[in-house]
């Protein structure tokens, strides 16, 4: 089922980094050198769960572990070090570990440690896990199209039952439905693998395809007929339950849930999701097609490839020719080789494998590296596009001609003059109307900003004290002049406030110098 894989995935996705640590955490058994002994350990504690004794003592183990050697010989003896084996998997999360005062029947047995242990939620999930893939076998796959009449089945008694306002019957056959929907998109997706495994396999093998060729064809050309039959009355259906309220449908459903854990605001929200996913399968909206259409598609394009495939294993036996029989043939060449080298030359050709190219180059600051750093550890050397393409270091090529760039120069030598005359041009405006008592325009801001920039260069202290400052062009003069009221400006962008300072403007005639 893509959209519950989808859901799935975006779940997971929200764990944090510690959070997927943790839950890797419950598969170290896996990875132990006696792993064997840890699974048959687990086993025994799930076959003391199967009859409801949860906790279970290192001895209860013990026990089950005997009983499991005499009917299967490859059981490995966990008689040693089973308590701390019990341990680790505690350490793991994949077990509780608890202290169980009662069993202590001594006051020796009671200073020593009781522990009893029991599967943690998550760990169990991943134990069984384990056994699932230990247990999964590819001949067991199979589309499942008998299915489709009890899916019709329960589609219309959903819609009947929210019609009457059965909340329970509702709840049960949502229920059904969404187990036979997962157990048929798992069982679909598994057949698909299967077969592409054995579409990959069939070089080497192809005496099974052989042997299974016609059941094959046969299974999944049934399980497209039955699905173009029950493909329309499905969607219908869906629909049907639509018309009866989808919200009371779902607000039923989750009103008769006993999941205990779950508030109504969260089962409403699963139960929609389920919904969501069910009618995803069987009815389409506008150029969106179904899952099961989907499926369907995918199903054909399975037979359409098991097809050409039987013509090509047919066409390869009457030829003789295919690729175990030239594997076969290379195998011979390279054993009937003169010597080593010819057998690795042959080899090579025959896989296009080529010795790798190693780069090397001097850093910029070779000194500065230790000399027994190692290659991971020292810093890299930039290599040049060519020399990593074709092996040659680059060169710096033939000079290139100097470019005249007049226009370029003429427009910039225009747009320079046209910004002096614009400023001259305020400045003479200035210099006439003021600063004070009205709001400078775009073009006096700046020629005042930019002379008030060079009086406040210009200024210095002579016998402590700070002194006037002036700064001009060659048409105005600003000067500064110390003033305990201050003063402002006001312009297009603001008031421009001068603290301690007042602003005065005269012609460039009557300047008296940058500094007084």
């Amino acid at each position: 089922m893509r959209d519950r894989a989808v859901t799935g995935g975006q779940r997971a996705s929200e764990l944090s980094a510690v959070a997927v640590s943790d839950r890797f955490r419950l598969f170290n058994f896996t990875r132990r050198d006696d792993h064997l002994v840890y699974l048959w350990v687990l086993r025994a504690m799930d076959r003391l769960r199967a009859v409801h004794q949860l906790q279970a003592h290192p001895d209860d183990v013990a026990r089950v572990l005997a009983e499991l050697g005499r009917a299967h010989d490859q059981v490995p003896s966990a008689e040693e070090n089973l308590r701390s084996r019990l341990d680790a998997l505690a350490d793991d999360g994949v077990v509780h570990r608890l202290e169980d005062a009662s069993r202590a029947g001594s006051l020796v047995r009671y200073r020593n440690r009781q522990s009893v242990y029991q599967f943690s939620e998550l760990g169990y999930q991943a134990f069984s896990a384990v056994e699932e893939v230990l247990a999964a076998r590819p001949q067991d796959a199979n589309l499942s199209r008998l299915v489709f009449s009890d899916i019709l089945d329960d589609l219309r008694a959903v819609a009947a039952a929210n019609r009457s306002g059965h909340g329970e019957r509702i709840w049960r056959r949502l229920s059904r439905l969404d187990a036979v929907m997962e157990d048929m998109a798992r069982r679909s997706a598994r057949f698909h693998l299967t077969l592409g495994e054995i579409t990959r396999s069939t070089d080497a093998s192809p005496e099974t395809f052989l042997r299974h060729k016609n059941t094959l064809l046969t299974h999944m050309t049934d399980f497209m007929a039955e699905l173009d039959r029950y493909l329309p009355r499905l969607d219908e259906a869906v629909r049907d339950v639509e018309r009866t309220g989808v919200a009371t449908m779902i607000g039923r459903a989750a009103a008769a849930d006993e999941r205990p854990f779950l508030d109504r605001d969260e089962r409403l929200e699963d139960w929609r999701r389920r919904w969501a996913v069910l009618r995803a399968w069987f009815a389409a909206d506008g150029a969106e097609s179904s899952r099961a259409a989907e499926l369907r598609a995918a199903t054909r394009t399975g037979v359409s490839g098991v097809i050409a495939l039987l013509r090509q294993i047919a066409e390869a036996q009457r030829g003789g020719v295919n690729r175990s029989t030239e594997l076969r043939h290379l195998a011979e060449w390279v054993f009937n080789a003169p010597d080593e080298g010819a057998a690795h030359a042959l080899m090579a050709a025959a896989f296009n494998a080529r010795s790798a190219r190693h780069l090397g180059g001097a850093h910029e600051d070779a000194e500065d590296i230790s000399v027994r750093s190692t290659w991971w550890d020292a810093p890299g050397v930039e290599i040049s596009v060519p020399l990593f393409r074709r092996g040659k270091a680059p060169a710096p090529g033939v000079p290139q001609p100097v470019r005249g760039r007049s226009g370029i120069r003429g427009e910039l030598r225009r747009r320079q003059a046209s910004h002096r005359a614009a400023e001259r041009e305020a400045a003479g405006g200035l210099v006439e109307a003021g600063v004070h008592g009205r709001v400078l325009d775009e073009a006096e801001t700046r020629v005042v900003l930019k002379l008030l920039t060079r009086a406040l260069e210009a200024r210095a202290v002579v016998a402590g004290r700070l002194r006037d400052a002036s700064g001009g062009n060659e048409v105005l003069t600003v000067r500064l002049v110390p003033a305990p009221e201050g003063s402002a400006v006001r312009t297009a962008h603001g008031v421009l406030h001068l603290p301690g300072l007042r602003l005065e403007l005269a012609p460039a005639s009557h300047a008296r110098g940058a500094l007084r």
